[in-house]
């Protein structure tokens, strides 16, 4: 199996994980990362382009000199496609579903990986060799397309702060120690339709931690 960006390092982050500036273990640190988590969420959740929104988040946060996401593909990942998956796609038991792995990069920052379930006959043969050949993140090989984007599942890997935190005393602040991140912060799971409301494809992408690599504000 071929590694990419995303190869695991011993402390369990990618290999090429780096944040920019470390966030400090406080109150107001934290309520600023859970701000900028659940900014980038509820667009994400308004948006038909993945892709397209962490073009923006890279540029909005100089996260590299050149702000536009790069997909890498992580070849010899299979997952096959499930029944239920299937199911949701509109598609036979024969029918054949592509699988492809890559991760969404701005600059050295992974700020996704996404995994991807589409089907082939319902793409254009240049769209099909696109994927099959290139780097090309999913969402610019199928914009021609006005990909019509709908989530239907979100999971909140990490929080912050607890559930319930605006009615309890505040956590001691630890400002000379580094909060304590994960790697993965929230999942989301959609399906993208065509204009003839036909769905071809299914995506899974976890965002990690590397969405907040610019640092705490000023």
């Amino acid at each position: 199996m071929v590694l990419g960006l995303g190869a695991l390092a011993t402390h369990g982050k990618p290999a090429s994980a780096r944040m920019a500036r470390a966030w400090p273990d406080t109150m107001l640190a934290r309520v600023e990362a859970l701000a900028l988590i659940e900014t980038l969420n509820a667009t994400l959740l308004a948006s038909h382009s993945a892709t397209t929104t962490l073009d923006q988040w890279c540029a909005n946060h100089k996260l590299a000199e050149e702000p536009k996401i790069r997909a890498h593909r992580m070849p010899g990942m299979e997952k096959p496609v499930t029944a239920e998956q299937r199911e949701r796609l509109r598609v036979g038991d024969a029918e054949p579903v592509k699988y492809r792995r890559v991760e969404l990069a701005c600059g050295d920052h992974v700020l996704s990986e996404a995994d991807n379930w589409y089907v082939p006959s319902r793409l254009s043969p240049e769209t099909n060799r696109i994927l099959e050949t290139t780097d090309i993140a999913f969402g610019r090989a199928v914009l021609d397309m006005k990909p019509i984007r709908r989530t239907f599942a979100v999971e909140i890997l990490w929080k912050p702060l607890p559930d319930g935190w605006e009615l309890a005393p505040p956590p001691p602040d630890s400002p000379g120690a580094e909060l304590s991140i994960p790697w993965r912060l929230f999942q989301h799971r959609a399906l993208v339709f065509g204009q003839d409301q036909l769905p071809f494809s299914e995506v899974s992408e976890t965002y990690t931690s590397e969405i907040l690599a610019f640092g705490p504000p000023p």
